[in-house]
């Protein structure tokens, strides 16, 4: 009988979800022995050739990581939909955008000029530029692959079946995942898996510390305080996101004295993350006097870098809305 196949691809993102598989450790030998991995560039010769020779949906399932910046990457995720019975979004920002998706506050445009033209540490006296197209000396025609608009999640160019959360996901959310993926006994489509449907804090090992209602009158940069690893963080002023995140990572910030950043979500009820944390804090900020209200939340500096952090492409905002796009 033949192994159900399966293909990992990486879009725009650091490599960490790529990373996430290998720390699988020996299971991935378990993997290997379970599945035969038909595509994955980052490890493997394979090319997009192969999967294109592939019949359709004879792929049993596809991990997705990364948002789609480049027309390749959007080439390719359709290839492998086509190909696939299954699509999963694996990591945050497949399923959100994640922090690559925070460029999505700026245009095309401003990023380019920026990266090869104004950061600090560019060096660029004749502004040479990337082009689509280059004439090489030896009148071979160099193609780069087109920098879309902005950044998209994966749901928003193609189907998508399942959803992995994590910045990355852990090594046990993963292989939860592909224990399901592989039983046959599979949720309704559109569910997270391997993680749990409930927030952080019902994981939190400082949970019983957390008052009923919470309320608190400064907000605290992580830098700014020496946290006490036994009490809540969020009760010491820290904007921890615990509350507004869905649970499975095992609290590893949490245990590092760090406070939540939201990497593995929302809960299945939420629209938009950011919205929701955003809401969250104003609840608890413990005045009624607006100024003070005001003096508070204005203590956080980057408001779309700790609410929008991984979801920002996949919230109601969506980014910054250029002349071309409207």
């Amino acid at each position: 009988m033949d192994k159900p196949k399966v293909a990992l691809y990486w879009c725009a993102s650091c490599g960490g979800c790529e990373e996430a598989v290998v720390d699988l450790a020996e299971k991935i030998l378990e993997v290997v022995n379970l599945v035969d991995i038909v595509f994955w560039p980052v490890a493997m010769d394979y090319k997009i050739e192969d999967v294109e020779q592939l019949p359709d949906g004879s792929i049993t399932a596809s991990l997705i990581n990364g948002g789609i910046r480049l027309n390749e990457h959007e080439h390719v995720v359709k290839l492998l939909r086509k190909k696939s019975k299954l699509v999963v979004a694996y990591g945050a920002c497949s399923a959100w955008g994640g922090v690559p998706g925070l460029a999505n506050l700026y245009s095309r445009e401003e990023i380019l000029r920026y990266v090869y033209h104004e950061a600090p540490t560019v060096e660029n006296p004749q502004k040479i530029q990337p082009q689509l197209k280059t004439k090489a000396e030896e009148g071979i025609t160099l193609e780069l692959p087109e920098f879309l608009p902005r950044l998209l999640p994966l749901d928003l160019v193609v189907d998508v079946d399942y959803y992995i959360p994590g910045c990355p996901p852990t090594p046990e959310v993963t292989w939860k995942a592909i224990e399901t993926l592989l039983s046959g006994n599979l949720p309704a489509k559109g569910s997270v898996l391997g993680a749990l449907d409930k927030s952080l804090c019902y994981d939190c090992p400082l949970n019983e510390t957390k008052p009923e209602k919470v309320l608190i009158k400064d907000i605290k940069r992580p830098h700014e305080v020496i946290a006490d690893p036994s009490k809540c963080l969020l009760t010491q002023g820290l904007a921890c996101l615990g509350p507004v995140t869905r649970g499975g990572c095992g609290a590893l910030c949490v245990k590092a004295a760090m406070p939540c950043t939201g990497c593995f979500g929302p809960l299945d009820e939420v629209i938009d993350y950011g919205g929701k944390a955003v809401s969250y804090f104003a609840s608890i900020v413990d005045y009624t006097d607006e100024e003070e209200i005001e003096k508070v939340l204005g203590k956080i500096l980057d408001p779309m870098g700790i609410f929008y952090r991984y979801s920002l492409p996949a919230s109601r905002l969506r980014g910054k809305i250029t002349v071309a796009e409207k």
